[in-house]
């Protein structure tokens, strides 16, 4: 099964790093966020990436180009008149990566579409580019099967910023408290399982994957909700950057489920 990856978009909210690369290329200790997004997906054995790119596609297609070079110990033989690369002590990931540049201005379901020929006829993995979790994909897998429906997307309650007041309808304040992990509503995180035919309910470029096709599978009865309840965290903000930094440079990073 294919994991295709959004990583199109502009990243205006965390522009202090998005101006010279895509967001999904930021990085965290030393290697881009969807480096970290596809580790865990190659842990649960799913070696094959579709990732969507678009505005400043060309980084990401570099940086697979290089990916090879770059995680090996090299020589640079120029003796005798020769330009010879040797490489030693090779590092590479069993990955086969399709980058396909699906338009600067493309919505998120227009890049999905826009990458039907590379999917074939069989069901595949969809995530974003800029979030990472602890997401177990066995579990997922097995629960999208169980029900046959036609997408399955990760819930997580992200719980709420703000504190929490009870009020009646009188507007009498019942309770004041702090926010609990238990507050909040659910919501999309990402790392969907996608049968085929949900690429017929995207329109075109114009489409954005979270309204018309997921809102019309929703009301057809075909949209399950696989609820995660470990750790997830979206990159949005250069706050939100540090604090996943933080977590790496510890060692305890949550969404770290490989072994080095």
């Amino acid at each position: 099964m294919k994991v295709v990856i959004l990583a199109g978009g502009f990243g205006t909210r965390i522009s202090e790093e998005s101006q010279f690369k895509p967001k999904p290329m930021v990085e965290l200790g030393e290697r881009p966020i969807i480096w970290h997004i596809m580790k865990l997906y190659s842990t649960y054995g799913y070696n094959e990436f579709i990732i969507c790119a678009g505005y400043r596609q060309h980084v990401i297609k570099e940086y697979f180009a290089d990916y090879f070079l770059h995680t090996s110990d090299v020589t640079y033989d120029f003796t005798n008149g020769k330009n010879e690369i040797i490489i030693h002590c090779t590092n590479s990931e069993p990955w086969r990566v399709t980058v396909v540049d699906t338009g600067l201005n493309t919505m998120t379901g227009g890049r999905v579409k826009r990458i039907k020929k590379y999917i074939g006829d069989e069901p595949f993995m969809l995530t974003y580019g800029d979030g990472v979790a602890d997401v177990n994909i066995a579990e997922l897998l097995n629960f999208h099967q169980s029900h046959e429906k036609i997408v399955t997307i990760s819930a997580y309650n992200a719980g709420q910023r703000f504190g929490v007041l009870d009020i009646d309808k009188d507007g009498q304040i019942n309770e004041f408290r702090e926010k609990t992990k238990g507050d909040g509503n659910m919501i999309n995180i990402g790392f969907m399982i996608c049968q085929p035919s949900f690429i017929d309910f995207i329109e075109n470029d114009d489409t954005i994957l979270e309204k018309a096709p997921l809102e019309t599978v929703a009301k057809l009865g075909q949209l399950m909700a696989y609820k995660h309840e470990g750790f997830w965290q979206c990159m949005d903000t250069v706050r939100e950057k540090e604090a996943l930094e933080k977590l790496w440079a510890s060692g305890q990073a949550p969404w770290k489920v490989w072994v080095d």
